[in-house]
């Protein structure tokens, strides 16, 4: 099977050959970095009507720490363009962090249409290296599909943990791979090397629960949901928090 899964994989970058050509280039990154935060917001716009009352429930944990603690010190990872923004508590003093500086102007645009956050700054860095950030800074860090794509989720996790105050949450809501052995997994696992080019990292067959369960978390709690979209490889969502 393994021989079939490369011959496809073979058969799919053949089709897609100049989009590999212009990544081998790197030119595909310079229009990725671009051109994404354009896509991104469509795409936002998009998911917040269909998940509108699910994210308002995912959230609403925040606004439950906050009756306790008072005001919260919120990070999120791979902020894009703020689609979470309006789903934020009033009062939540948020960092923003994003490896991708061409986000800024659709940052400043959701932070002028969510005047009920203060917004403390916007950080360029990758998630595995947040040195800007000092130790034990944040109450929650929110990371809402950005795990499927970072270089490397452990070292990402290690950061979070840092940064985060003892008892602090993490908020997670990821896409991660099929059940291995089912043939949707084995076409994520064809479609993969094309993939990450197409969505700007993103890698489909990530088992990100198990690098959640495997971190030094006190506690993790942990949710399934179906696939979204059925018609894309993106496979089921995992969601909920992790405690420091």
């Amino acid at each position: 099977m393994d021989i079939v899964i490369r011959f496809l994989q073979l058969l799919v970058l053949l089709l897609t050959l100049p989009l590999h050509l212009m990544a081998l280039l790197g030119f595909w990154q310079h229009l990725c970095e671009t051109y994404f935060p354009y896509l991104m917001v469509k795409l936002a716009a998009s998911t917040n009507r269909r998940m509108e009352s699910k994210k308002r429930e995912f959230f609403h944990q925040i606004k439950r720490l906050m009756e306790t603690s008072g005001k919260v010190t919120l990070l999120e990872l791979g902020c894009g363009t703020g689609a979470n923004f309006q789903f934020y508590p009033p009062g939540c003093k948020v960092t923003c962090l994003d490896p991708n500086p061409n986000f800024k102007k659709f940052l400043a645009k959701s932070m002028a249409e969510n005047r009920h956050l203060q917004y403390e700054q916007f950080v360029v860095a990758y998630g595995e290296d947040m040195k800007q950030l000092a130790d034990d800074s944040m109450d929650v860090v929110v990371c809402t599909l950005v795990l499927c794509s970072v270089q490397n989720p452990k070292k990402v996790l290690q950061e979070v943990q840092r940064v985060l105050r003892p008892g602090g949450l993490l908020l997670f809501w990821e896409h991660v791979a099929e059940p291995r052995g089912t043939w949707a997994h084995k076409w994520q696992q064809v479609l993969e090397p094309t993939w990450k080019h197409i969505g700007n990292g993103c890698r489909l067959t990530r088992e990100t629960w198990k690098d959640l369960e495997n971190a030094q978390f006190t506690e993790v709690q942990m949710e399934w949901q179906p696939p979204p979209l059925k018609w894309l490889p993106v496979g089921p969502h995992i969601m909920g928090k992790a405690i420091k």
